[in-house]
């Protein structure tokens, strides 16, 4: 292979030199060992309450169920993470998270058949996640140099979307042998796991202007820092409209076994429907080595909001599982293209001070708009059936995607801010940057 195609392919290539710091190395394995646990339950719910029900309307009323918390917890949690120490913060949520699902494990395993009690430990699985994801978030940008986070959110994607593949897939296989407690308890033991990963962080105290309580006040703060910021709003709008409009997740166990075939106990299809998007951002994360090259990121979340609208009206127009499959994973590719170029537009922006809230209402925006769309599709599907569902969902995604980027110019004209590339030896110190 010459020299130039060499160069070409690894420029193309995943970037990983977020990795050459300790720390951040640290909570990136961290995600990698839950990625995959995390998945077992978000297969195990809906299915469980499926097999409970027959209906995908109680599918869908789960997205409720982790609305409220996510509303309420995630503003709150982010206003906490500006104010305390992260690395405790994450400490104490990754624990309520292993807890909860301890809990739904014991539950599925003693036969209780009560959906309103899964309901409620899914609700508190939903809360400890809605604290922990702001503190989270907001550290990736205390540990790299900014310019390496469109490549450090590349990274974290990537490495959660493969968990999201292997996960779901191996979910379905064994479904049918091992039953639904074992996957509540894959996932219990690999939060504890992760619970390493975040020991050995540093410490992530508060800046010295951060506010040193976390009532309404600075949540109220951390809103009105939004409003002077049309760009942060902007991307969140976008968000919403191909999260809520276009996310048909909760018709994945009615579909499976309706229109392509699974038996009602569960098979592949099912596994292949979850597993279907996370493994389309999986192998778009692989070549993403571009991604940081490319400054208009404006530009960027609208067009991967517009080709996630496509695929999804290819999707429900689909009657076999395999084209499924695929415009679900070319959807992935183009939500992964949104998220990164979001994700770097919220951390780019925002001061440290800060982060914790827009964090927040970030992690509110990107966990409860599926979760609203649980609601909404689920009904939807009830009333007009799976196809129309899906398929005017993903035209409504279209639709006021472009709208929104007319009434929006600023945002479609927005470019990442330029800065002067300047690292220091990542293994020098074990300590957060900046």
């Amino acid at each position: 292979m010459s020299w130039s195609l060499k160069s070409s392919l690894a420029k193309l290539l995943l970037d990983t030199r977020p990795l050459r710091y300790p720390a951040y190395r640290r909570l990136w394995l961290g995600n990698v060992v839950t990625s995959v646990g995390a998945q077992f339950s978000a297969v195990a719910v809906p299915k469980q309450l499926y097999d409970l029900t027959g209906s995908s309307a109680y599918v869908g009323l789960a997205g409720l169920f982790g609305l409220v918390p996510l509303l309420v917890f995630g503003l709150w949690g982010g206003a906490i993470a500006d104010a305390v120490d992260r690395r405790k913060l994450m400490l104490v949520s990754n624990g309520g998270l292993a807890l909860s699902a301890v809990l739904l494990w014991l539950v599925s395993a003693a036969g209780v058949r009560s959906v309103w009690l899964v309901l409620v430990l899914f609700a508190a699985q939903q809360t400890f996640f809605a604290i922990n994801m702001p503190a989270r978030a907001a550290t990736v940008a205390r540990l790299i140099p900014l310019p390496l986070l469109p490549s450090a959110q590349a990274l974290s994607s990537t490495v959660m979307q493969l968990g999201a593949i292997v996960g779901p897939l191996l979910a379905g296989v064994l479904l049918p042998f091992l039953g639904l407690p074992t996957l509540y308890l894959v996932d219990a033991v690999a939060l504890t796991a992760a619970l390493w990963a975040v020991l050995r962080l540093p410490p992530l105290p508060p800046g010295e202007s951060a506010p040193r309580r976390a009532g309404l006040r600075a949540v109220i703060d951390g809103f009105r820092y939004l409003a002077l910021h049309s760009v942060l709003l902007a991307s969140f709008l976008m968000d919403i409209i191909a999260m809520v409009f276009g996310m048909p997740r909760a018709l994945f166990p009615e579909m499976a076994e309706r229109t392509f075939g699974d038996p009602p106990g569960g098979g592949a299809a099912l596994g292949w429907l979850y597993a279907a998007i996370p493994l389309g951002a999986f192998a778009f994360g692989v070549f993403s080595g571009w991604l940081h090259r490319f400054a208009r990121h404006g530009v960027g979340v609208v067009l991967g909001v517009v080709a996630w609208g496509v695929a999804v009206i290819g999707f429900g127009l689909s009657d076999s599982l395999w084209l499924a499959v695929v415009f679900l994973a070319l959807g992935g590719g183009a939500d992964l293209v949104s998220m990164v170029y979001r994700s770097s537009i919220l951390q780019m922006a925002a001061t440290d001070e800060m982060r914790g809230r827009i964090q927040g209402v970030f992690t509110v925006v990107v966990a409860g708009g599926p979760r609203l769309a649980d609601v909404l599709h689920g009904s939807a599907g009830a009333g007009l059936g799976t196809s129309t569902a899906v398929a005017g969902g993903g035209v409504l995604v279209v639709v006021c995607a472009v709208a929104a980027a007319c009434c929006l110019p600023a945002f479609w004209r927005y470019r990442a801010p330029t800065a002067a590339e300047s690292l220091t030896d990542p293994d020098a110190e074990d300590r957060p940057v900046g």
